[in-house]
């Protein structure tokens, strides 16, 4: 027999081809486990973000108005000017001192730890740097000898928000400071306080308010030691700051540089605080959007 007489009956039987074994299924357990591990490591990532990239920052009070309003989100930039333990949530003491330090300029608004506890996170803005001699005379930042220059702005019209008239309510304090700024125009109360621009030596230029009298409007000369700021709210007349000693809840005297957090970056949200969870649409008429994005 030839080889082209072969059928199909004579050839040789197929092989069945071998079959793929087929994966274990994931037990509920194994899938648990991964679920925590995803999340864990997600939460590590961003803690250590949050520690020392971009942190936020709410603005719980009037102090660095016209800037800032309460309700207010910023990012916080946290490599500015370095980093402490004070960089770290709850300041765990994980860093000695101050690495990668850098002073700020005058005119930053930065966020730190107040003293004399240092638990909380604080806003204002730099005036004196280390060396600095800084006064205030009726009301007049007098840095190095010299005036701070200051020019009369239009006045400074807010409406007031929930938020605001919260805020007055834990303080025992009135949404507008005093009868005397607030009005009402087409139903809607408002505030208007007179705003001055200031600009220091070096060009950095900045609206304030400066709306009444108080003892603080005059202070001792101070030079600024070695390692320390003269911090100042841009409320003027709000703002408990390096014109007041270091008191908890009274004043901040003069900051260490190592109790920095950061300098703000820019806004990421604003809210007049009259959203409520059970109306949707309220999260987006509370929004101030103007004021998203604005930088520092």
């Amino acid at each position: 027999m030839t080889e082209a007489s072969f059928t199909a009956d004579n050839a040789p039987a197929s092989q069945p081809s071998p079959t793929s074994p087929t994966p274990a299924p994931v037990s509920a357990k194994e899938e648990a486990v991964d679920t925590v591990r995803f999340l864990a490591l997600l939460a590590i990532a961003v803690l250590i973000f949050r520690s020392f990239f971009l942190s936020p920052f709410n603005i719980p009070s009037e102090s660095m108005q016209p800037r800032l309003l309460i309700g207010d989100y910023l990012l916080v930039n946290k490599m500015a000017y370095g980093y402490s333990k004070y960089s770290l949530p709850f300041s765990v003491p994980l860093i000695p001192g101050r690495i990668f330090a850098r002073t700020p300029e005058r005119g930053d608004v930065v966020v730190f730890k107040a003293p004399p506890v240092a638990d909380n996170d604080y806003i204002k803005r730099v005036i004196g740097l280390p060396g600095d001699s800084v006064q205030v005379r009726d009301g007049i930042v007098w840095l190095n000898g010299a005036p701070v220059k200051r020019e009369t702005m239009p006045d400074f019209v807010i409406p007031v928000t929930a938020n605001m008239i919260e805020a007055s309510r834990a303080t025992g304090t009135l949404p507008c400071y005093s009868p005397e700024f607030e009005e009402v125009v087409n139903g809607q109360r408002q505030c208007r306080y007179k705003q001055f621009r200031e600009t220091l030596p070096g060009g950095k230029s900045y609206a304030i308010l400066d709306i009444t009298t108080i003892p603080e409007d005059n202070t001792p000369l101070v030079v600024v030691p070695e390692g320390h700021l003269f911090l100042m709210g841009d409320n003027r007349d709000r703002s408990a700051d390096s014109r007041f000693p270091a008191i908890e809840n009274q004043g901040i005297g003069l900051v260490p540089e190592k109790n920095l957090v950061g300098h703000a970056l820019v806004g990421m949200f604003s809210t007049d605080g009259s959203a409520s969870w059970f109306n949707p649409i309220s999260w987006f008429t509370a929004a101030r959007w103007s004021r998203i994005g604005d930088g520092f």
